[in-house]
């Protein structure tokens, strides 16, 4: 290993002195330009297009359905060169992208649909391939600020993308942003292929049933203290904001009295409260730990979000209004990055290099499959139910999992 200097004269994460790193991070920079102009507009899109909130919140249940491929390409990302993998995935999303140039009206709604899941299947193959490269990458004490570092790249976008990919769409139409996200996703694919990096190598299987090696990252995850327990935590929140994700567009609407198409702004207005959480990440993980990292997360989430249930009856001006909501999106937009990074970082420190792809995959499925089902099942049931019940219940299923979290971080008698 390269001997990094001191402390004293570092500037910026350590994790910034490995080439690879530098190049893994500006290929970052790329793929979450075009992650984080795209998703939104997607779902602004078919509100448009379709007049329907259901159908909207739809396109999140397609962004999450690729939930149920996570075993097999983290499978995959343990077994290939998880380089060549994310420069391969990178380049097949540009004709994927393109595809929704044949969207004309709400007849073609079903692409939107299709080129979504393709779009989060994407993101499965990022997160289990990329987890592995940053554990190849980095020794253990520079997990944590570079994990932060790539989280605060990612928020950064969700402040500043949103906002590019709202006015794009509103003054150019949605094929400008396809156009934008297509070229992102091209620049992301040529610059991953000349990252350098060792990678290490796959291990002999021992297990010669295919379900049961597929199986090896939730079994991990399951037998390693305190990262089953900080899952489950994890789960039963992101299940929770799978209300959120429905609510927000009657929130909008109802409780705010503006257009769902500025929902790009209030997403970079979390984004503020994200950047500051990514960059004092590591910080908080020093003083606290990975698993009280987590509870702490997550209980400022949940306060962040409870100041959405006073908007619809607010008796104030609508400056005010929209004031409380943005000072609150912006605090749930801190916990954010607190709660990832430190489990991200936990995770990686305690697994197997030759694991990590798997562990990644059975962490997105433990997460990312409860918050599917409950935004499938609010959108069926959000046309008939206050959006204050459905924020009222995500705040409570947060702080729960905060308590549960907080539970795990004690040491063990």
């Amino acid at each position: 290993m390269v001997e990094l200097a001191s402390p004293q004269r570092q500037r910026g994460p350590a994790a910034l002195r490995r080439p690879g790193f530098r190049q893994l991070t500006v290929a970052w920079v790329f793929t979450n330009a075009a992650d984080s102009a795209l998703w939104l507009v997607l779902a602004v899109w078919v509100k448009d297009l379709t007049g329907s909130d259901g159908a909207a919140a739809s396109v999140f249940v397609a962004l999450g359905l690729p939930t149920l491929l996570a075993p097999f390409i983290g499978h995959l990302a343990d077994r290939v060169s998880r380089k060549a993998l994310l420069a391969a995935g990178n380049g097949l999303m540009v004709p994927a992208v393109l595809a929704l140039l044949l969207v004309g009206d709400a007849g073609d709604v079903w692409l939107v649909y299709v080129v979504t899941f393709l779009y989060g299947a994407m993101g499965y193959v990022t997160a289990s391939a990329q987890s592995g490269l940053v554990r190849d990458l980095l020794d253990d004490d520079e997990l944590a600020g570079g994990n932060g570092l790539l989280s605060t790249v990612d928020q950064a976008f969700r402040l500043v993308s949103p906002l590019l990919g709202t006015a794009l769409y509103v003054v150019a139409g949605p094929l400008a942003v396809i156009a934008l996200t297509g070229t992102c996703f091209a620049i992301t694919a040529a610059l991953l292929t000349r990252v350098e990096v060792v990678e290490t190598p796959p291990e002999p299987t021992t297990d010669t049933r295919f379900w049961s090696e597929l199986a090896g990252g939730l079994r991990h995850l399951l037998a390693t203290a305190p990262l089953g327990a900080l899952t489950v935590a994890l789960a039963v929140a992101t299940g929770a904001t799978g209300l959120v994700n429905v609510a927000v567009f009657p929130l909008m609407e109802q409780g705010l009295g503006v257009d769902p198409a500025l929902l790009g702004i209030f997403v970079s207005l979390q984004g503020v409260g994200a950047v500051v959480g990514g960059l004092t990440a590591a910080r908080v993980l020093g003083r606290v730990g990975e698993a009280r990292a987590v509870a702490g997360g997550l209980a400022t989430m949940a306060l962040g979000m409870a100041p959405l249930l006073l908007v619809g009856g607010l008796d104030a001006p609508a400056v005010v209004t929209l004031t409380v909501a943005a000072a609150g999106l912006a605090v749930l937009g801190l916990g954010v990055p607190w709660a990832i990074v430190a489990f991200i970082t936990l995770r990686q420190r305690m697994t197997p290099a030759r694991l990590q792809g798997r562990v990644s995959a059975a962490t997105n499925i433990a997460l990312n499959l409860p918050q599917t089902l409950v935004t499938l099942g609010a959108a069926a049931v959000v046309g008939a139910v206050d959006y204050r019940v459905l924020v009222a219940v995500t705040v409570a299923g947060v702080l729960a999992a905060s308590a549960l979290a907080l539970r795990a971080a004690r040491p063990t008698p």
